[in-house]
């Protein structure tokens, strides 16, 4: 946090990486200056590049005014770069030109502007194995990956699993204007268990909904969502005849292929619906049935 180096965060999605990247904003000698995040893979190139650089006034069709970008934004403070692994080539050779001057076009100007905000990135994707493929600069790998730091999957840190649920308890109880005492341990065990293919992600999830259910003054196991009730592991679709009904097996085998689906359409519902064979409102519909983002 004290240094200006570039950071990259590496982890699975929904471990936490904007946390860690607010924490060392917040813990270094630009903290009073602006932390602005961009989700690099919600936007095509040429959205990306306004957002990121701003553009003049004409720059194009709708371009009705001037605006200023992300980088402008942050000066003095910090840039939150996620999902950097999903960026267009075009994309990575602006960016890793800011990176090395210093500095900045808008879009429809031929004018340099200094660029004074410190780069963390985040990314879900393994950058070398992109860098080997040929999809990702190994220039810009480097100029990015100064400091890395990984975050773990919540499956490989349980002993966290305690703490962040008696805070999100106690938070959506605030919300909800409920007055839940604690945890059961019954239902601490469960917690403890599940393996979270989501991560913390899906951990805040099924404790809001916990929240929500609870009729007593304690969360029981009773209120927790039916998947870690029957202890359904997305990372099993495979479950041999002994291992519940069939629909339950069933719905496990399918929530395994919508996730694989996803992953290879890297997040795009219309592709994944097509991976499956399904259309793209059938599958929002399942995203919704098995809690998935």
């Amino acid at each position: 946090a004290s240094s200006d180096a570039t950071v990259l965060i590496l982890g699975e999605t929904g471990t936490g990486k904007e946390v860690v990247a607010r924490a060392v904003h917040g813990a270094s000698s630009r903290k009073t200056g602006a932390f602005v995040a961009v989700n690099c893979a919600a936007l095509n190139e040429n959205l990306l590049e306004s957002e990121l650089f701003g553009h003049e006034k004409g720059a194009f069709t709708g371009a009705d005014r001037l605006r200023i970008g992300r980088f402008e934004e942050a000066d003095s403070g910090t840039l939150f770069l996620d999902e950097i692994g999903d960026i267009s080539p075009g994309m990575q050779v602006k960016l890793l030109r800011v990176l090395q001057e210093g500095e900045f076009q808008r879009v429809g100007s031929n004018r340099s502007l200094p660029g004074d905000a410190r780069i963390i990135a985040a990314t879900h994707r393994d950058l070398e194995a992109l860098v080997r493929e040929g999809t990702f600069r190994e220039d810009l790998f480097y100029r990015l990956n100064v400091i890395s730091v990984r975050v773990p999957a919540l499956r490989e840190r349980r002993e966290d699993i305690p703490e962040l649920s008696e805070v999100f308890l106690k938070f959506y109880a605030r919300k909800n204007g409920k007055e839940l005492r604690g945890i059961s341990r019954s239902a601490m065990d469960l917690l403890v268990r599940y393996p979270y293919p989501g991560n913390v992600r899906e951990l805040e999830n099924a404790m809001e909904r916990a929240v929500v259910m609870a009729r007593g003054s304690v969360l029981v196991r009773e209120d927790l969502p039916a998947t870690l009730l029957e202890g359904k592991d997305a990372a099993r679709p495979t479950a041999g005849p002994e291992e519940g009904s069939l629909p339950d097996r069933l719905e496990a085998m399918e929530r395994a292929s919508i996730e694989a689906a996803m992953e290879k359409a890297e997040g795009v519902q219309s592709r994944a619906a097509r991976y499956l064979g399904i259309n793209e409102r059938n599958l929002r519909y399942k995203l919704k049935k098995y809690g998935l983002k």
